[in-house]
């Protein structure tokens, strides 16, 4: 299973951006996917995670400004991220859990830029 994210760029804050996240290659079932981030200096975090029947958690720090989706005939994963800040800066990860009869594992992606100017 590969993932492939797109979307990331700049933009001024109070802009907006929407990444995009599929899954590709031998799938069989996907479970959670979801959107973390990793801030230079700082940890990986969650972002924003959605489960293949659509209910959803969100970071407290993204609440009323982010909205997460997905596709589930296209295997994809949207973040849809309105009013974005400069603390919003940050590589953006993507990751979903395939599950097969016999396990579930998480993949991830590479990881798009976002960068937000003030």
């Amino acid at each position: 299973v590969q993932l492939q994210a797109s979307g990331g760029g700049l933009v001024q804050a109070g802009g907006s951006l929407r990444l995009s996240c599929a899954a590709s290659g031998r799938i069989f079932s996907i479970n959670t996917m979801g959107w973390h981030r990793q801030a230079p200096g700082k940890e990986r975090e969650l972002v924003a995670a959605i489960t293949s029947g659509g209910i959803t958690n969100y970071a407290d720090s993204v609440k009323g400004r982010f909205t997460i989706s997905r596709d589930n005939a296209k295997n994809t994963v949207y973040l849809q991220m309105n009013s974005l800040k400069p603390g919003d800066t940050a590589v953006y990860y993507c990751n979903a859990e395939h599950a097969t009869m016999y396990n579930a594992v998480d993949y991830w992606g590479k990881g798009t830029l976002v960068t937000v100017s003030s």
